[in-house]
């Protein structure tokens, strides 16, 4: 008979603490993804010139961080913006280059497209991606800056975590170290390179990190006209100076993650282009 009871209760306490917990799973109700299965690329917006731009994110709590001109006309600019929480997000070992967000102004088609923080905040950030926050990310962009439509551009949200281009091609974590030494030392070689030239920004994620903008070479940059100036706003490419190494996103994972209605035919036209970037960020540390 006791045995009997035993299990009675047995049965009754496994029962009340499964449903327990699937009441909990459902009152918290909190999507971790989208629910379409694509993400688009870029968030594509009203024109807004450049100074309105910074004016609209520095009014919607966001720090403007440059702005660059891709091209010598500057009929395309390249405004890099951060906040507290994309930087605090980006505070841990190879997550540093989610730091920044950035908003081509295209005065060509006079419009503006805005990085989309759940495309490269998945890509970036991989298991550690908070859906939630970026999702408030999208909504302070939304309230800056009106309607913004998705991109042309997109892809499976699954599978930006995992993305490469095609097989043979380079994973997020498979970053170029492109130096090692003191992070101090790496830092100052970037700074002090052509008397500081080329550096277009450093932005300090934290004690223990620093993304750091660099121009690349005249010749290297015109890559953009190639593929075409409406994502251009990948650039100034970005080193990331952590835990004694100086690393850079591998070219063929960041282009063709920019750019991910890329063919095959169109990456080859700039093949060259991977080798001369990677090139032109080494120099400045050796």
């Amino acid at each position: 008979m006791k045995k009997l009871l035993a299990l009675v209760v047995a049965t009754l306490v496994l029962s009340f603490s499964g449903c327990s917990s699937k009441e909990a799973t459902a009152a918290e109700g909190v999507a971790t993804k989208p629910a379409e299965a694509e993400v688009s690329t870029y968030l594509v917006g009203a024109y807004a010139d450049v100074d309105a731009v910074q004016e609209k994110l520095s009014a919607a709590g966001f720090e403007v961080v440059t702005t660059y001109k891709v091209d010598k006309k500057g009929q395309y600019t390249s405004v890099v913006f951060t906040n507290a929480a994309l930087k605090a997000a980006a505070d841990k070992t190879d997550r540093g280059f989610a730091a920044i967000l950035r908003v081509l102004v295209n005065n060509e088609k006079q419009e503006i497209s805005i990085t989309n923080p759940i495309y490269f905040g998945k890509a970036f950030l991989q298991d550690e991606f908070d859906y939630q926050a970026a999702l408030t990310l999208e909504k302070s962009l939304r309230d800056a800056f009106g309607e913004l439509k998705g991109s042309g551009d997109k892809w499976e949200f699954d599978g930006l975590a995992g993305y490469h281009f095609m097989m043979g091609m380079p994973y997020y974590e498979e970053n170029a170290v492109l130096a090692e030494g003191d992070d101090a030392e790496l830092l100052e070689k970037a700074k002090s390179y052509k008397k500081g030239k080329n550096l277009i920004f450093t932005l300090k994620i934290s004690e223990t990190r620093t993304l750091v903008g660099y121009a690349l070479g005249r010749k290297t940059s015109k890559f953009v006209k190639k593929i075409g100036y409406q994502n251009a706003g990948l650039l100034p490419y970005t080193v990331l100076i952590e835990e004694g190494k100086a690393k850079m996103l591998a070219p063929k994972y960041y282009i063709a993650i920019s750019y991910p209605q890329l063919t095959m035919g169109e990456f080859m036209t700039i093949a060259s282009v991977p080798g001369a970037i990677e090139k032109d960020l080494a120099k400045p540390f050796k």
